[in-house]
């Protein structure tokens, strides 16, 4: 059986939050800071978010 690859999402902004899609599937909600970085993943689901094509870290904060 395969295991599913985490789900990508593309934001524009450094700095997000995730709560696993909420519900019962979900996780408590936490927010996330890129940094410097072009992505970061949620320590809880896994789900990666990455910064959109054209946006750099200085000016998506």
């Amino acid at each position: 059986m395969a295991i599913e690859p985490p789900e990508i999402v593309e934001v524009e902004t450094t700095h997000v939050s995730c709560d696993g899609g909420g519900g019962a599937d979900g996780h408590p909600l936490v927010y996330l800071n890129m940094g410097d970085n072009r992505f970061v993943e949620c320590p809880y689901c896994g789900r990666r978010f990455e910064l959109k094509e054209g946006v750099t870290p200085s000016a998506a904060h």
